[in-house]
């Protein structure tokens, strides 16, 4: 039991990195939709490269999305309108103005023949008005003038054409016409103001019965057109995919889906998904494993991959899922962004490439998807540079989007052999990417947090020499502090001629001596007095406290949450070297004893990168050169080479994957830098 624990323990990277595959690769295709893939490629307008294709399977002819769209509108323009009657509005309308004629009744300047005669007249005028109905000019719009309505007086419907209700500019002439022939007057005028004023409409359109008679007739719609039987021929070798049978193969694709599914063929696919999603995810680890080792075994790393991965799959699943035709919305150019700021563009781009792949499974025009994103995805690694410039992640952004555009455009001109097909609602979907682009800038922000990683805005805030923990250096450790920044100088210099990270390497120089800061004095770049502590001292004790500046110097880093990152420049820039100094002195002082080289020796690791390697040549470089007591171009050249060249043969670049010729371009650069830093002034006159 405690053997199986034992391997538990040492194997438990490896068993969390064998979890993370698993979990990662049941969500991703738990995220696909399951559904079988039409085993033929094609696209309309272009010849059908296969052989000569026969029906499967008996089929129906799907209508197209145009056929059926032509169809709901015919019945929606066709189905009758339904208009509901008030009946009671006439009544009232009646019993106001047979109050009127009672006022008018009263008055000395009618007559009675004339007041009756209003009054049938009026009476008239309000039963013709409403005979088929009063409607309002609102009603109106929603039919023409020559169509038929379904006019409802409560339980009781019946067709009345649209053109027999009275619409409202037709009252005013209607009372005026119909009273002309009565004689002119008091009584007339006041019964002609007072019908265009109490008059109303009494139909007003029926919407929900309108609806209903509308959603009855869509039920009736037969989607299919005709039925393919089995072998009957489908396509030739070489034919033009358009008309009937790109109908037809469309028919095809979507019938075979669901004969794969009514097959329950279920485990099946969810068994071939598996295994594609496990492949791809498979590739990334070895790249890791064979490119990436320290990022592989960092599984706080390969986590934050595995993550990103999967929320962008989530993200566009989710995406297709709900609306289809937002599907390139999604910003997946933010994951080579974000993997290239913390890693390096490779490892972006080859991650960005596998998770584009995963999603042509999905997506529909899977080649034309993939394409797309792949070439943006190109844009991105390799405009993206130096993020902590706020012109830099535009201008990156607008040749991302401008990329898509262009890229949609030639597929359409290929597609139709036109670009009448152009649709201009995918630029505006483009632009929106870009602008959903901008957010790697909060998702860096914020792993920086979670995972501890470290970006270019970072070092760029941790560069500040005006910082918390470069102030403290400066106060207690003055000359380390110049040692540093000239160091710093050296690097980025180094880093800019080779190609490597400029500003990591200047940042990583800046703190890679804070540990003297606990004893400064026992360094001679801080002994201004000439008073030299280390007289009073052994040489195993002076040996110990040079030794120990690494240690105390990536404790005081932690205490002060300077990322790893730049804590690795503190472990390695003396890599395994040996304080020679007090070693050959503990010599001198012992000959008869053989001195024990573990304790006059730096613990390590060797610098296992460019960036590091750079930071040990320039440290032991500026450092050596205050030795010079008269520096010219020729003694500088040499103690250049002498170093770099000592550091080589004790094997200190080994796993820094460095070259040879690297190295050159490295101690040119410092000499010319040295120089530079040593040349002779004139002489000035006393």
């Amino acid at each position: 039991m405690n053997k199986i624990i034992n391997n538990l323990y040492k194997n438990n990277a490896t068993i969390y990195r064998v979890f993370l595959f698993i979990i990662t690769a049941f969500f991703i295709v738990y995220l696909l939709p399951k559904g079988g893939q039409f085993r033929y490629d094609y696209s309309p307008g272009k010849p059908w490269y296969y052989n000569n294709l026969y029906a499967p399977f008996d089929f129906s002819i799907q209508k197209t999305k145009d056929e059926i769209s032509s169809e709901i509108a015919q019945i929606e323009s066709s189905t009758k309108q339904f208009f509901s009657y008030d009946l009671e509005v006439p009544k009232t309308i009646k019993e106001e103005f047979l109050g009127t004629i009672d006022f008018l009744k009263e008055s000395e300047n009618i007559t009675t023949k004339d007041l009756n005669d209003l009054k049938r007249k009026g009476l008239e005028i309000i039963n013709n008005i409403y005979k088929f109905g009063f409607v309002d000019e609102v009603s109106e719009k929603k039919i023409n003038d020559n169509s038929t309505v379904v006019l409802r007086k409560e339980n009781a419907i019946s067709d009345v054409p649209f053109s027999k209700l009275i619409q409202s500019r037709q009252v005013l002439s209607m009372i005026v016409t119909e009273l002309s022939e009565l004689n002119e007057g008091f009584g007339r005028d006041l019964v002609i103001k007072k019908l265009s004023e109490i008059l109303e409409p009494n139909v007003e359109f029926d919407e929900e019965f309108t609806q209903r008679e509308i959603d009855e007739a869509l039920k009736e719609i037969s989607y299919t057109k005709g039925k393919i039987n089995k072998d009957e021929l489908i396509i030739q070798k070489g034919d033009i995919v358009e008309g009937k049978s790109l109908n037809v193969l469309n028919s095809l694709k979507e019938a075979s889906k669901s004969q794969i599914w009514t097959k329950s063929n279920y485990n099946w696919l969810v068994f071939g998904y598996t295994i594609l999603v496990s492949l791809a995810l498979l590739m990334l680890l070895l790249f890791l494993h064979r490119n990436r080792k320290d990022i592989f075994d960092n599984n706080s790393k390969v986590t934050f991959i595995f993550s990103n991965i999967l929320l962008m799959i989530f993200i566009q699943t989710l995406v297709l899922k709900y609306n289809p035709d937002f599907l390139y919305v999604v910003p997946l150019t933010i994951l080579p962004i974000i993997l290239k700021s913390f890693f390096d563009a490779r490892l972006g781009l080859f991650t960005h490439i596998l998770t584009v792949l995963l999603l042509g499974f999905i997506v529909p025009n899977s080649f034309e998807f993939i394409y797309l994103h792949i070439i943006a995805g190109i844009v991105a690694v390799l405009s993206t540079t130096e993020l902590y410039k706020r012109a830099s992640l535009f201008m990156s952004i607008a040749q991302i989007t401008l990329t898509y555009m262009l890229t949609y455009f030639a597929f359409s001109i290929i597609k139709e052999g036109n670009a009448s097909s152009i649709k201009g609602i995918y630029f505006g979907l483009f632009a929106m990417n870009g602008l959903l682009s901008f957010l790697a800038v909060f998702f860096i922000y914020f792993y920086e947090k979670v995972f501890g990683l470290v970006s270019d805005v970072t070092l760029l805030e941790l560069s500040n020499t005006n910082s918390k923990l470069l102030r403290e250096l400066n106060e207690k450790a003055p000359g380390t502090f110049q040692h540093s920044i000239q160091v710093a100088n050296l690097a980025e210099a180094a880093a800019n001629e080779i190609g490597a990270n400029s500003m990591l390497v200047r940042t990583g120089a800046l703190y890679h001596d804070v540990g003297k800061m606990v004893n400064p004095k026992y360094f001679t770049e801080n002994q201004i007095t000439g008073v030299n502590p280390h007289n009073d001292l052994s040489p195993k004790d002076s040996a110990q406290i040079i030794l120990n500046h690494v240690i105390k110097g990536i404790e005081i880093a932690k205490k002060n949450n300077i990322p790893d990152r730049i804590i690795d420049f503190i472990r390695t820039h003396h890599g395994t070297s040996l304080v020679y100094y007090f070693y050959k002195k503990e010599q001198e002082e012992n000959p008869d004893i053989e001195i024990e080289e573990k304790k006059f020796r730096y613990q390590g690791p060797i610098p296992f990168s460019k960036e590091t390697a750079i930071l040990m040549i320039c440290d032991a470089a500026e450092a050596a050169s205050k030795s010079l007591q008269k520096p010219t171009a020729q003694s500088i050249s040499d103690l250049i080479d002498k170093v770099v060249d000592g550091q080589k043969n004790k094997n200190q670049f080994i796993n820094s994957d460095i070259t040879f010729r690297e190295i050159e371009k490295i101690k040119k650069v410092v000499k010319s830098k040295l120089m530079n830093i040593y040349h002779l002034r004139v002489e000035y006159p006393e």
